[in-house]
């Protein structure tokens, strides 16, 4: 057996019993897939502004609570599960920003979009609310390719992991994500 292959089958097993409303799975669960959770979170930490409060333990936390509160939840894999976790980091971060701004009514928070926008180069920040909003439009036009941009730009996951979870071959990942890509980047740039 593949070093790995022991750990995905466990995992694959707890999703499954969770999945049939076994809370406890979830508990056993996450010490399998905390460091790329925390992994997952400090990528979207990174694209926030300097200052941001929020550390990637404390993202994986809220995270692993909405998780448990959330019943009959169908986790089909890996992926999926964590495709369903970068949403909930991507509302907790959106919500936690929408407060920040409350509180101080005015300036929003910031994320880097290099990667977004298709570009290597550092960028401005961009208003988190402004890209949440993006993100919500495109994915009224388009709902798969919103979820192609969540998935990879929120997920962290790679195209094949993407086409496995969206059931669709690699290249319309990657058509869709270079599509995205460049309606996110006008979008954000018309409203900045």
């Amino acid at each position: 057996m593949p070093p790995g292959t022991a750990k995905k089958a466990g995992v694959t097993e707890l999703l499954e019993s969770w999945s049939a409303g076994d809370q406890a799975a979830l508990d056993r669960l996450m010490p399998l897939v905390y460091q790329e959770l925390r992994r997952l979170a400090a990528g979207h930490l990174r694209r926030e502004r300097p200052e941001h409060t929020l550390q990637p333990t404390a993202l994986v936390h809220e995270a692993y609570l909405s998780l448990a509160g959330q019943s009959g939840l169908e986790c089909r894999n890996r992926a999926h599960f964590f495709a369903i976790a970068a949403r909930l980091m991507r509302e907790i971060l959106v919500d936690h920003a929408r407060r920040r701004l409350a509180a101080k009514r005015g300036g929003g928070q910031t994320v880097q979009i290099a990667e977004v926008a298709g570009s290597d180069a550092r960028q401005p920040g961009v208003d988190l609310l402004a890209l949440d909003h993006a993100l919500d439009k495109l994915a009224a036009l388009d709902e798969r390719q919103g979820r192609i941009v969540e998935l990879r730009y929120f997920g962290g996951l790679s195209e094949k992991e993407v086409a496995e979870v969206l059931h669709v071959s690699p290249i319309t990942v990657k058509r869709g994500w270079r599509i995205a890509r460049a309606m996110l980047q006008q979008e954000l740039q018309g409203s900045g």
